[in-house]
């Protein structure tokens, strides 16, 4: 991959290189650091003049910390005659404010979506958008990945499943269910609820055939679990085997590991978008989407399609 350059910023740090390795392509020396007062400091130490510059981010907690390294790493990438500025933002912050739920408040997910394109970001890899409508905030080619496939892999390869039946956790999450329920060759059940306000979920009910079967809760994001908990104690109460939970991205915020251990949750699965060190608790299993972003680099680079990749 001539002319291909591949720079991280700051966490995730083992994810990067594991892309890095994937593809053959060594990370670029950057040195990114914060100043004593909280101000980011970007320099890239190597000539990027005329490549293909791919931008490696995770926008773990502290979040706005992360998307200032992402936007000065950007810029100073711009100001250095690239040939052109991917980004690659596996998990993409603030995609849950994605419309004005309520008078007076932001679209936060545009903003976001704003800024990157400002600062020079030409072409965005994303994976798992809370919102698939946010991928019309772009005006540049956005890849939305999508980890099912991965996820797949490891329930295919790892559990034994009596019947199962795949759980949407809302009815936004329906498309991704079946995504997941056809290459598992079963059905899907879809709980209902309403959210009085951010962070809090009241589960309501469930529908779908539940008696007997193996129950996969598949999310995109596992915040404080609040949601996750609930449903998985519905699901045994609605007469469910055994539970087990996916999601690609696994934030676990305050007091989502209490939870999750003492949840009726055989295991819960989730993918590295986010760095998970200082988080692992025994039913945690979690597998990588190195292997999808590093493919869908080549295939980018080389004009091939991604879409083939979820086929």
């Amino acid at each position: 991959m001539k002319g291909v350059k591949l720079i991280a910023c700051s966490s995730n740090r083992k994810l990067w290189e594991e892309v890095s390795e994937r593809l053959g392509i060594p990370l670029a020396d950057t040195l990114i650091t914060t100043f004593s007062d909280g101000e980011v400091r970007v320099q890239i130490n190597e000539s990027v003049r005329g490549c293909e510059v791919y931008v490696l981010a995770s926008l773990s907690h502290p979040v706005n910390h992360h998307l200032m390294e992402l936007f000065l790493t950007i810029d100073a990438v711009k100001r250095s005659s690239p040939k052109k500025i991917v980004a690659v933002v596996p998990y993409y912050a603030y995609g849950r404010q994605d419309r004005q739920d309520r008078p007076r408040t932001p679209i936060s997910a545009k903003v976001v979506a704003d800024l990157l394109q400002r600062v020079g970001a030409q072409h965005v890899v994303v994976v798992d958008l809370h919102s698939p409508q946010i991928q019309g905030f772009f005006d540049v080619p956005l890849e939305h990945l999508t980890a099912i496939p991965v996820l797949y892999d490891y329930i295919k390869n790892n559990l034994v499943l009596n019947d199962p039946v795949v759980v949407s956790p809302d009815a936004g999450g329906v498309k991704r269910a079946r995504d997941l329920a056809n290459k598992l060759g079963c059905g899907i059940a879809v709980i209902l609820k309403r959210r009085p306000e951010p962070n809090k979920a009241e589960v309501m009910d469930v529908v779908g055939e539940l008696e007997g079967k193996d129950a996969i809760i598949v999310d995109d994001i596992i915040d404080t679990a609040g949601t996750l908990t609930a449903a998985a104690n519905l699901l045994i109460n609605r007469g469910a085997r055994r539970v087990i939970a996916c999601a690609t991205h696994g934030i676990f915020s305050g007091p989502a590991l209490e939870r999750l251990t003492k949840a009726p949750v055989e295991k819960v699965i989730v993918t590295n978008t986010l760095p998970l060190e200082g988080k692992q608790f025994n039913k945690l299993e979690v597998v990588s989407v190195a292997p999808l972003l590093a493919e869908a680099i080549k295939r980018m680079h080389e004009g091939a399609s991604i879409s083939s990749l979820f086929s």
